[in-house]
């Protein structure tokens, strides 16, 4: 895996597929750090001649997964599949493949009102079954419609799929289309585990709005029942040895991996693998003021203000308030982020967390260069999110190069990550949920201020977000979007 960040060793037995995963080595240090080496680009002539022609990124975002994929999810109800849907729904929009989610819960409450209480979901309750077939027929009918009509790469089905031949429908019209299916079963047997989910996200569904909590519990238990009732796991023995499908067992204790076809499911896989419910909180903070951010110059590694060095002390003392059980804290290979960790000990230098490379225009202002280079600029303000820096990066390059550490910070508890504007605009991006025909438009221009922490507190129904400014003022960095033309 690129960036150092994990080492995958698969092993291929009678067509099962395990994966083992090993973390990649970061380096770590102890006490103040080293100052940060300089970019050197001597043997590089820094002349327009050797500007590149492409300066948009070319790769388009569904590079490498030509075909359209159905993800479906399987288990009993309050086994975590509505957060992991999600969660996989966010990732994937986020490195620009297309994916939208189609709960079966939602449909039922458009539908019927969401006033359905546990009976309606017993088997021997024909007109039920009936209705939850029909709404089960109408998400995969708009699902088909988001992959033909509205370019979608990836549907996600977030329904409990309970018996074969509920599956077997979900195949039979994907297969019409010619598109894969890869299921992901959620099983648990923890009897705790399953009370706390129901506690703390069943009770408050809308078909529980006039119940007390005693009384929403015991239904809930009782729909559990009724599933029960016609619960086929994934059997890759029987008659679904073909079928290709990820099962995590126990909130990630266990996992089994079967016949995984093409880099899209893997990719899902990895993912899958990383993600958990433990409670925790993600900092996400720039390094404090630099001398470049003060003369206004893109890139550079030069060293903190005072005004930084200021900050880089109320930073340990902020996190140290917050009495955290166990903190990561990770930055980047510059000196302005060694500069503003050194109050904290055992920081792991990551460096996918670098600021995007300027390339030829490294280390100077916006001004210099539209005044140097005018088309650069144009193209630039064009299509910030795409627009690539002669030999240097653009901001999908960023995403790119970030995923590995998406899935690190995915699998820790609590992690500070000391980083730069760009960086945290794509980090942020991502815990914020961005639809992805907003990411090209908006992610360049978050607002991601100097001296301000951003906690982010993951959560079942999607990222707490509260923005702490330490201080001291720092010069600003941000801009604006270039105004529509008239």
């Amino acid at each position: 895996c690129c960036c150092c960040c994990c080492c995958y060793v698969v092993v291929v037995v009678d067509g099962l597929l395990l994966v083992y995963v090993t973390r990649g080595n970061v380096c770590k240090m102890e006490g103040k750090p080293e100052e940060g080496k300089k970019r050197k680009r001597e043997d590089e002539p820094n002349n327009d001649r050797n500007l590149r022609k492409h300066l948009i990124s070319p790769i388009p975002a569904t590079a490498g997964h030509p075909k359209k994929l159905a993800v479906g999810m399987v288990g009993l109800p309050a086994r975590g599949k509505t957060y992991m849907a999600r969660k996989l729904a966010y990732y994937l929009n986020w490195i620009q493949l297309p994916t939208s989610l189609f709960n079966h819960g939602e449909y039922r409450r458009r539908r019927l009102g969401g006033q359905q209480l546990a009976s309606f979901f017993d088997p021997d309750n024909k007109k039920g079954l009936e209705m939850r077939l029909e709404m089960a027929k109408k998400a995969i009918s708009d699902m088909m419609e988001y992959f033909h009509v509205k370019g979608g790469q990836v549907g996600i089905l977030d329904a409990t799929h309970s018996s074969i031949k509920r599956r077997q429908l979900v195949l039979e019209e994907c297969s019409k289309s010619n598109i894969d299916v890869f299921w992901v079963e959620s099983l648990c047997s923890d009897d705790k585990t399953v009370a706390e989910n129901i506690l703390n996200t069943k009770v408050k569904l809308p078909e529980y709005s006039s119940l007390d909590t005693p009384e929403a519990v015991a239904d809930f238990k009782q729909r559990i029942k009724y599933y029960e009732k016609c619960y086929a796991p994934l059997d890759a023995d029987g008659n679904e040895e073909n079928q290709s499908f990820l099962k995590i067992m126990d909130k990630g204790r266990r996992f089994m991996v079967y016949r995984p076809h093409g880099m899209l499911q893997m990719r899902i896989v990895r993912f899958l693998m990383n993600v958990h419910t433990k409670p925790r909180c993600i900092y996400l903070s720039r390094h404090g003021e630099s001398f470049d951010n003060k003369s206004g110059r893109l890139g550079g590694d030069s060293g903190i203000t005072p005004a930084g060095l200021e900050f880089a002390q109320k930073l340990g003392a902020y996190i140290q308030s917050e009495k955290l059980p166990s903190l990561k804290v990770w930055c980047s290979n510059m000196k302005r982020t060694l500069q503003t960790s050194a109050f904290f000990k055992g920081v792991e230098q990551h460096k996918s967390l670098d600021e995007i490379d300027a390339g030829e225009c490294d280390g100077l202002t916006y001004e210099e260069i539209k005044e140097k280079h005018p088309a650069l600029d144009e193209k630039r303000q064009k299509n910030k999110y795409y627009f690539r820096y002669p030999r240097g990066e653009s901001y999908r390059d960023v995403v790119e190069r970030l995923e590995p550490l998406i899935l690190e910070l995915e699998r820790e508890d609590n992690v500070l990550v000391i980083a730069h504007q760009a960086v945290c605009r794509c980090l942020l991006a991502y815990f914020k949920q961005m639809p992805p025909e907003d990411i090209p438009k908006q992610l360049p221009y978050l607002e991601i201020e100097l001296h301000t922490v951003l906690k982010i507190t993951p959560g079942p129904d999607g990222c707490t977000i509260e923005q702490i400014f330490l201080g001291p003022v720092a010069v600003s960095t941000q801009q604006d979007p270039p105004m529509p033309p008239t």
